[in-house]
């Protein structure tokens, strides 16, 4: 049965505006032939979506001016305010955008350990007030929180998990209690692959697994183009995957003894000690995995840099032995998912880039008989934050939208 006209009109709609978010600005000519729809029928969504305050002329095409055919048509960036937070064991990092996905204002809070939970909570929802204040915000539309541990797929909630602050939880409570505003919550792993996927590493790959390599050690699935959380939302919670050479084996409380022993970061730069390479700053300490953490503990890192600028054998053998550990866990993923391409992110991966990717890549090719890329992440630690404006951005979307729908 075809549609209704209002329905046509609305599939239109939200096609246009996606075109403009993704491509614009465009000009109704533009929007013309990327939709296949006729002039008029252009010429209508475009002042239905002007009249909804969702689009608006920013200026004409071409060096001189050519009437209405000329004019440039883009999103309203100032529509909607969204606000994205990097939730770590140890501080808070907040990016207020605009609904392009423009950063306005950017801040980071600090926060030691012993810190009680209301004061914590309280710095942590000031900060974000203060930010949406300086990108001159009078509210924010959508927040998006990036946070370690596991995200119940139904609630939306963030689920107790040992090791972790309790002000992690009530921060959010909070974020929900006192602003006006949609709040998501996400694994911050997932919000890496997210933010690799559309501006990263794995641009261009529906289908790839992202390693986080960094204070702690997780995983994002991406089937399809769509993340994959699991049952209990714990997809991805490598750090506990039992691998040989360990000295024990992992828990349900805690995954000493897993992955996170072979590659979380105090493992790197144990390891590249017992090959006299310098790790510089300062050790994290063991998480309970699946943490994706910014550039706060660059020991790991370092270790790895000052591998790859090791004149000697001494920095080869290193990340040799890194790559073989990296390629167990590796190895235990594909033979699952078969995903085609594995991103080595965090700063870790990062710091690796192509040399350590190849190296696992190699080691992988003879471990599984599945064919597997390896890239390098290009996004560091400020992938986490990256996906979360992204995810806000795209709640925000979906309310902004809805009319036309």
């Amino acid at each position: 049965m075809p549609a209704s006209p209002s329905t046509a009109r609305a599939i239109n709609d939200r096609l246009a505006l996606r075109l403009l978010q993704q491509d614009g600005p465009l000009t109704a000519t533009q929007l013309k032939n990327l939709t296949g729809l006729s002039r008029p029928t252009v010429a209508d969504l475009v002042e239905r979506l002007q009249e909804a305050g969702l689009v608006h002329v920013v200026g004409e095409s071409g060096s001189q001016r050519r009437g209405p055919n000329a004019r440039l048509y883009g999103i309203v960036a100032d529509r909607a305010y969204l606000a994205a937070l990097d939730v770590r064991t140890d501080g808070v990092a907040v990016a207020v955008a605009d609904l392009l996905g423009v950063t306005r204002a950017e801040a980071s809070l600090p926060v030691e350990e012993g810190t009680k939970t209301r004061p914590a909570v309280e710095r942590a929802v000031a900060m974000v007030e203060r930010a949406a204040r300086g990108a001159g915000a009078a509210s924010l539309h959508s927040v998006a929180v990036g946070a370690p541990g596991l995200i119940d797929p139904v609630s939306g909630e963030l689920r107790d998990t040992a090791g972790l602050p309790a002000w992690h939880r009530e921060l959010v409570k909070e974020l929900q209690r006192r602003l006006p505003a949609t709040v998501v919550v996400e694994n911050e792993t997932n919000l890496a692959a997210v933010a690799e996927h559309r501006a990263g590493a794995a641009l261009g790959r529906d289908t790839f697994a992202l390693f986080w390599l960094g204070h702690g050690v997780g995983a994002a699935v991406m089937l399809d183009g769509v993340l994959r959380r699991g049952a209990s939302g714990g997809a991805g919670e490598i750090g506990f995957l039992p691998v040989p050479g360990t000295s024990g084996i992992p828990s349900a409380l805690h995954c000493d003894g897993g992955f996170h022993s072979l590659v979380g970061s105090v493992a790197v730069r144990e390891l590249a000690a017992g090959h006299g390479i310098a790790t510089g700053g300062a050790a994290g300490q063991g998480g309970t995995g699946g943490g994706a953490e910014r550039e706060q503990d660059p020991a790991a890192a370092f270790a790895v840099r000052a591998a790859l600028a090791d004149g000697s054998g001494r920095g080869e053998a290193f990340l040799s032995a890194l790559a073989d550990r990296v390629a167990l866990g590796a190895a235990s993923v594909v033979a699952v998912l078969d995903p085609g391409c594995v991103v080595l992110a965090g700063e870790v991966g990062r710091a690796g880039g192509e040399v350590l990717a190849a190296l696992v890549e190699e080691r992988l090719a003879r471990l599984s008989p599945l064919p597997t890329e390896v890239r390098a992440g290009t996004l560091g630690g400020g992938a986490v934050l990256r996906g979360a404006v992204l995810a806000a951005r795209d709640a925000a979307q979906d309310a902004l939208f809805a009319p036309a729908l």
